[in-house]
């Protein structure tokens, strides 16, 4: 049975029984305290816990998941998997164990001929929580299960809770026999690969206060609702279905693993080093692209470094196979034609995850190249001390100046036999982050919010009212005034401080939307409001500089938002909106925004490409977004379902958090539909005008364009104008003929250049010949030195003219000394005479430079001295060559 079924078949079961299916959500995860959704009740976990309302009493679905926690442990056994999918049920206060202990036993016993997964129940164990009579006794009652093959267990097992206060109870794990060629009997607890686990049904009853781990906690009482949370593994159901040995030889794994081992000509099987890295690449690819197809691009922080990461470790993997070739465009398409089946996302937008990927793989690829040298030379440099472990400062300058990520460090220095001082790195990645941190927060004005606080004010008084897209101004309330150490009292004038209202007209920065600007008066205190922000779902935090009188909690005020501001930040965000459009519609589908940001008069859009854009092509974009302007389109805000939006094609940043509802903003209908919380105008043309600035790259396969909009486009504008202007009085002629004749002047100024420069060459050449001819002898070594005016290359040029026209069959040194903007520049030639008798170059410009310069033993040039200094270095230099004292290098 190929893993598409496993999953229909467990999504029908259910849906049959009343659950609503809800489709998966996206790996990247609102949650703060995640990066990735990592187990499948992640997306439920407000109804689970009692912080929201559940649409359904009782809901279903397959959710991809990924844990890095044990990244490195892939591969090295066939239980570890960076990315899985957990096939769910869940109930919210409707049913509980004995309903869902009889869903488990039948859809996995029922026979395949009636829409179950045929499980033999005689080779289908359970485990329960010791103290969970109930669950005992319903696996003995609903599935005639024998008390051998009922195993009780303690809290490290079975007992489930998030490790905070909430939510907790029991839980019973399902494992299905595979046979005795597979490991010893006596059940899981005696073999957990012979008996593999493929379902946990957690029992939400109680709650659970203080306390470390997964035991010892004090368990406070009954839930008011109890809840139901169970997983099916789906890679492991399929394991089971398809008669395999583990997750790596299912049908959405094991054709990657062909692939790469098709491409390094092994054979999986015949070698155990082999196959740990060929499992690592079919993991690592097929996680890849999954994230990719998410949203989540390739970057040095947060989720962008796991992709990375993730990425680089699959390329390695080849390498170390014996693979040297891109591989990533030979591994992508079969992770594509293995998942499409289930997520057709895959496929439609698999181009643009190929590109980001190739473009990771061609700059880790030089990554290699650059740090492989660093690290051999700093390893063996650790080696010869008789050292056992790699400076953290070597580690972090491989991190921070090659590119090269700690997790490669440790493992190609471990390969070497070497340690990394990992604690030294840490520490310097951590000063580094804080100077960040430290320079945003000053940018602002900012002290770091008092989270404690900010916690205690929601739970007391409850979300913002926000305001911010209907009215720019409210009567409001201070709930809580938050100084760098915590509430205060009052805030007196010239204090920054954070400030909590009941409600808010203020746009809180959010989706690349810079949060808005304006002030809060009341009868005696008025203050300007510097930054927005939404430090906890539900609640907006204002920093506010107070100008005048006391404000405190308490206080009644006027929230009023800059209307220029809004009208500028409204223009922005749908300008936004606009270029996005016009680059789709140039491009094509694959140019999705990956990022914006945008302020009053200006924004800027993120987006994968391989390649810069020519002027003909961004003149193509900005006129697509000034048409869309000049048809004065309207802009359509609507509430739907997520799935109704996806339908209507409506575009997701998988970044954001979107809910049950979510706002699809439209300019012009289809042609611009995207999921969107920002502020916007009402018809495209105010926006006024969209004027393309820059287009650079961000990174390995990531363009950026920037522009402004609205007044600041149209100053832009005016400033070009003039621009030309006073070029056009500079260069006569028609305005329409002023590019060809800019361009003719150039033609001329780059001849003349290089008529320049053959004429000082030739000037060169011909001093020469002077300054050989007076060159002076030193014990049997010509000696030939000057004095210029000019550059490195100008000296390096002039030794090497002097060097030539120096007798050949006699030992001869040209030495050229240079003064540029005060500095001094030596540059030293010698012939192969001199370099048969023992002298270099190299080590010539060292001993008069006092270790600074090098090169070759035929030329060589060095620097680091004032320009006053060089009579002194030119004695020290006739001192080398007189006594003979430099070697071959």
């Amino acid at each position: 049975m190929r893993t598409a079924e496993v999953r229909t078949r467990f999504l029908d079961y259910f849906a049959e029984r009343g659950h609503t299916v809800v489709p998966s959500a996206p790996l990247p995860t609102p949650d703060p305290t995640l990066l990735f959704v990592n187990a499948g009740m992640v997306p439920f976990k407000p109804y689970l816990t009692g912080t929201a309302e559940p649409p359904w009493p009782r809901a279903t679905s397959v959710q991809k998941c990924i844990r890095t926690l044990d990244i490195e442990e892939v591969g090295k056994t066939t239980r570890h998997g960076s990315f899985f999918q957990m096939n769910g049920n869940f109930s919210f206060g409707d049913y509980f164990k004995e309903q869902a202990i009889a869903y488990a036993w039948e859809l996995s016993t029922k026979p395949l001929t009636d829409g179950g997964y045929g499980l033999d129940p005689d080779r289908i164990w359970v485990t329960v929580h010791h103290s969970d009579g109930d669950a005992r006794g319903l696996w003995r009652q609903l599935a005639g299960l024998p008390d051998e093959r009922i195993v009780a267990r303690g809290d490290e097992d079975n007992f489930w809770s998030m490790g905070v206060p909430g939510p907790c109870g029991p839980c019973s794990e399902l494992y299905y026999d595979r046979g005795p060629a597979l490991g010893r009997e006596g059940g899981p607890e005696v073999d957990e690969d012979r008996y593999m686990e493929f379902w946990n049904l957690v029992f939400m009853q109680y709650e659970r206060g203080e306390g470390p781990g997964k035991s010892g906690y004090p368990i406070l009482g009954e839930l008011p609702r109890r809840n139901i949370d169970t997983g099916m593994g789906l890679e492991r159901m399929a394991t089971l279905l398809q008669g395999v040995d583990n997750l790596y030889e299912i049908d959405e794994t094991r054709p990657i693993l062909n692939r790469a081992a098709e491409l390094a000509g092994v054979r999986y099987g015949a070698d155990e080093q082999a196959d740990v890295r060929l499992r690592v690449v079919a993991d690592h690819v097929r996680t890849a692209l999954m994230l990719l197809t998410d949203g989540t691009t390739p970057g040095n922080e947060g989720r962008g470094y796991v992709l990375r990461r993730i990425l680089r470790r699959a390329v390695r993997s080849m390498r170390q196979l014996g693979y040297e070739d891109r591989a990533l465009p030979e591994l992508l398409p079969a992770a594509r034609d293995c998942m499409a089946a289930s997520y057709p996302e895959v496929a439609e937008v698999y181009e643009r995850s190929a590109d980001q990927a190739d473009a990771e793989e061609d700059a880790f690829r030089a990554t290699l190249r650059q740090g492989t040298t660093v690290l051999d030379t700093a390893v063996a440099a650790v080696k010869d001390s008789g050292g056992r472990s790699l400076p953290g400062a070597q580690a972090f300058l491989l991190h921070d100046t090659y590119g090269f990520p700690i997790d490669l460090t440790l493992e190609m220095a471990a390969e070497q036999g070497i340690e990394v001082d990992r604690e030294g790195f840490t520490a310097l990645m951590a000063a580094q982050r804080e100077r960040a941190r430290a320079d945003a927060r000053a940018r602002k004005g900012a002290a770091p919010l008092d989270t404690a606080a900010l916690r205690a004010v929601l739970d007391e008084h409850g979300p913002t009212d926000w305001q911010a897209w209907s009215t720019l101004t409210t009567d409001s309330r201070v709930l809580a005034v938050l100084g760098p150490d915590g509430p205060v009292k009052a805030a007196r004038a010239g204090a920054v401080v954070t400030v909590l209202l009941d409600r808010t007209p203020f746009y809180a920065e959010s989706g690349g939307q810079e949060s808005d600007a304006g002030r809060l008066t009341g009868a005696s205190v008025e203050a300007d409001v510097l930054d927005v922000q939404r430090p906890l779902p539900g609640l907006v935090a204002h920093q506010v500089r107070v100008t005048a009188g006391d404000l405190a909690p308490g206080d009644t005020l006027r929230a009023a938002v800059d209307a220029d501001w809004r009208l500028g930040a409204r223009q922005a965000h749908s300008g936004t909106h606009v270029l996005h459009a016009a680059l789709r519609e140039v491009l094509g589908p694959t140019a999705l925004q990956s990022g914006s940001y945008n302020r009053p008069g200006y924004l800027r859009l993120d987006f994968p490409w391989r390649g810069g854009l020519s002027p003909l092509v961004r003149g193509d974009i900005e006129e697509a977004a000034n048409r869309a302007l000049r048809r004065d389109l309207p802009v359509g805000v609507e509430w739907m379902t997520l799935p109704e939006a996806k339908r209507k094609g409506a575009l997701a940043l998988f970044d954001e958090t979107y809910g049950e509802k979510v706002r699809v903003v439209e300019i012009g209908g289809e042609w611009s539909r995207e999921l969107c919380g920002g502020t916007h105008v009402e018809r495209s043309s105010q926006i006024g005008v969209v004027s393309l600035t820059a287009e650079s790259s961000v990174g390995a396969g990531m363009r950026r364009l920037e522009a402004v909009v609205g007044l600041e486009g149209f100053d832009y504008l005016a400033r070009e104008r003039d621009l030309v202007s006073r070029i056009a009085e500079q260069v006569p002629g028609p305005r329409a003929e002023l590019p060809d004749r800019i361009e003719a002047i150039l033609s001329r100024l780059k001849a003349a250049d290089r008529e320049n420069a053959r004429l000082k060459r030739e000037a060169a050449l011909s001093r020469a010949t002077d300054l050989a001819a007076s060159a002076e002898n030193l014990s049997g070594t010509l000696l030939a030195t000057t004095f210029i005016d000019g550059t490195a290359s100008d000296a390096r040029d002039l030794s090497q003219a002097i060097r030539d026209a120096l007798p050949r069959t006699e030992p001869s040194v040209a030495a050229v000394a240079a003064r540029t903007e005060g500095k001094g520049i030596l540059a030293v030639a010698l012939n192969t005479r001199a370099r048969e008798l023992g002298l270099s170059a190299g080590t010539l410009v060292k001993a008069a430079l006092r270790g600074r310069g090098g090169g070759s033993a035929e030329s060589a040039q060095g620097g680091g001295v004032r320009a006053d200094e060089l009579d002194a270095v030119l004695a020290v230099l006739r001192t080398a060559v007189t006594e003979g004292t430099s070697t071959d290098e």
